[in-house]
């Protein structure tokens, strides 16, 4: 059940908080849309029997990336093929995919899109003329799933009025997992293996982020869904706004941080996203693109994107950046190109665009038509929308700066870091690409880890679900949870950790503070320990400046890389001396120690391959462009819990779907 909001001020935390203490056969960890999923899909399989429980840090009606809303809908298949999808992903993130997870995610992904409409979620539709009608007026046409047309904006996106996308959502999750099954407010900050079976995952341990207890809680079988990593690199918004970023900034890597640190394997870490958004208020640039046809422009007003050398440099990256669609980090690439020879900055021409549009239009269309360019944020990034009354911007008269954000870590956008998980189990998916759990047989989207599942932002090499695929991500993870859970009905978990080990290694922080702060005046400075805050400043000054960051046009080297690498050891080091007063100070200590060892991966994984696969996200400068004849290859690392050691290496690419 949810606790409520706070009153004004933190809660002080103390010393000895309560302990609880739960066991159930399927865990879910997380809030956003792939828990989403799970949620509203796994009771339909359960027995009886059996019990289930999810767990998110907030409250899901505003947890995860779609919390503020969303503008369209990424991935909807409808008249394309999942074939088409897999050679979309696979283009676009530079040939390197897991087509097994893709296609598989393909043949499902409309079903959740239709039960978000059945739900109540408004989808633009056309009308029989090709008008492009929003809200009210599109629900008139009937339901996609009954044949009604959306309105595209490209082969794989649709449309929405998505302002309140995620209440819809979580409330079908609520409403179908029972409220006594919800534990909101409650961040789960490390998982345990069994004492009894090696690679058996069998409990999460985390607190309350509103009262003072801890919990543990026994599972036959998890699903990590936590979200990607945001400001693990310095915002190029500092000072007053250091908090903006374009993904959500509660995203503290946690998924990665939960299932490497209990050894699922991980793959193709290096891929990070960086995308590029309206300056500083990171509006987004997809509607602008695809629904207002805008084109961006440099500097000297110039159409570069479409200038000789712009071919020139796309055709150093075939076959990819010579495809009919330019893979995200190409664009990316010019753009940098282009700031790089003194031809920025780089300007989102949408004086043009709703210029030509309405030309077609009367003075009631040209309207809906401008107040439909103020929705795109509205909807999604109201910050945005805020930014352009300060600064006197109306769009079909001031043109707005575009730039590379700083960098992100996920696997539900244009990116495909995460853990390599099982595929489906059918014939034609190879056996490499499955993973047999300790009874032989095989679960969809299960790490290394046996019982350890995860979805969305967490399964690794296969970027493009965005909000519907982590959300049908999510309801194939948790019905292999319930198969899981069954085949291993006599198991009970079992944990070599005391009780009293467990809140003194939560609560560490705590201790740490009421043991060493009567040493000094200022309770922010003592020899004997660092709050999460100024921890904060010092891995994004090292990442920054040395792990590819905006300081440096995301370009890194071996040279600096071995520095960072030095500078992150001592740091997970010092997590043993983070300090925290109240609750949502201990929140931040822990979410710094996620984001150390998350962002370490990342720079393990580019120090590991030898290559700049992926030019526009960044940039490796002792080995510039692709080297397909030694690295066309996933990249795959462990870190071994028993040994505390890392352990990375390559693994073999498999083409399934022709080109």
């Amino acid at each position: 059940m949810a606790l409520p909001n706070k009153p004004l001020g933190e809660t002080k935390a103390v010393k000895d908080p309560e302990v609880e203490e739960r066991e159930v056969d399927v865990l879910i960890i997380g809030g956003g849309m792939a828990a989403g999923g799970a949620a509203f899909e796994v009771r339909k399989w359960m027995s009886d029997d059996q019990s289930v429980l999810i767990v998110d840090k907030a409250a899901m009606e505003r947890s995860g990336a779609v919390a503020q809303g969303l503008s369209a809908i990424n991935t909807f298949i409808g008249e394309n093929s999942p074939d088409d999808y897999v050679r979309m992903v696979r283009n676009d993130l530079m040939g390197i995919v897991r087509e097994d997870l893709i296609f598989d995610l393909g043949c499902h992904v409309d079903d959740s899109v239709h039960l978000f409409e059945e739900w109540g979620l408004p989808i633009w539709k056309q009308s029989d003329d090709g008008k492009n009608l929003d809200g009210k007026k599109g629900q008139k046409m009937g339901t996609l799933k009954a044949g009604a047309q959306p309105v595209r904006t490209g082969k794989w996106q649709i449309m929405i009025n998505g302002e309140s996308y995620k209440r819809i959502v979580a409330e079908a999750a609520k409403l179908a997992i029972g409220e006594d099954n919800i534990l909101e407010r409650v961040f789960i900050v490390e998982l345990l293996l069994d004492a009894n079976k090696e690679n058996q995952i069998a409990a999460a341990v985390g607190f309350s982020v509103r009262e003072n207890k801890v919990f543990i809680i026994k599972c036959k079988t998890a699903l990590i869904a936590c979200g990607g990593a945001v400001n693990i690199y310095q915002p190029r918004s500092v000072g007053e706004g250091k908090g903006r970023a374009w993904y959500p900034v509660w995203n503290s890597g946690s998924t990665y941080y939960l299932g490497m640190r209990a050894g699922a394997e991980l793959s193709m870490m290096e891929n990070r996203f960086t995308p590029s958004r309206f300056k500083d208020g990171y509006g987004p640039v997809g509607a602008w693109f695809l629904l207002f046809k805008a084109k961006t422009l440099n500097g000297l007003g110039e159409n570069y994107a479409a200038s000789e050398a712009a071919k020139q440099e796309l055709e150093r990256y075939a076959p990819y950046g010579t495809a009919a669609v330019t893979p995200t980090c190409l664009r990316n690439h010019l753009m940098l190109f282009e700031m790089k020879e003194g031809r920025g900055p780089i300007m989102m021409d949408t004086v043009s665009a709703l210029a030509e549009l309405g030309k077609t239009m009367d003075k009631k269309e040209l309207k809906h038509l401008e107040s439909e360019a103020w929705e795109d944020f509205l909807d999604m990034t109201c910050g945005q929308a805020n930014l352009w009354c300060a600064t006197n911007t109306l769009p079909e008269e001031k043109n707005s700066e575009v730039m590379p954000t700083e960098p992100y870590l996920l696997g539900s956008h244009s990116g495909c870091c995460g853990f390599w998980v099982s595929g489906p189990d059918y014939d034609w998916v190879p056996d490499d690409y499955k993973i047999k759990a300790d009874n032989g047989k095989v679960y969809n989207r299960m790490t290394t880890v046996n019982g350890l599942f995860t979805a969305g932002d967490g399964v690794g090499c296969s970027g493009h679900k965005f909000s519907s695929g982590s959300h049908s991500e999510g309801r194939i993870a948790a019905k292999q949870q319930v198969r899981y859970a069954k085949d291993h009905a006599d198991f009970t978990p079992a944990i070599s950790q005391s009780t009293e080990e467990i809140v003194d290694m939560v609560y560490k922080p705590v201790r740490n503070l009421l043991e060493h702060c009567a040493y000094t005046t200022a309770i922010d400075v003592n020899p004997n320990y660092i709050k999460p805050n100024g921890m904060m400043y010092r891995l994004m000054k090292a990442t920054h400046e040395y792990g590819g960051g905006t300081a440096t046009y995301y370009m890194t080297t071996s040279k600096n890389l071995e520095i960072v690498m030095e500078m992150l050891e001592m740091m997970r080091e010092d997590c043993d001396k983070l300090a925290a007063g109240d609750l949502h100070e201990l929140m931040r200590a822990w979410e710094i120690k996620h984001r150390i060892w998350t962002v370490e991966s990342h720079l393990r994984h580019i120090q590991y391959r030898k290559e700049s696969r992926y030019p526009g996200f960044y940039y490796q400068a002792d080995y510039p462009g692709q080297d397909d004849e030694n690295w066309f290859c996933f990249v795959n690392s462990k870190f071994d819990p028993k040994e505390q050691k890392w352990d990375i290496y390559k693994k073999d690419y498999i083409k399934i779907i022709p080109d």
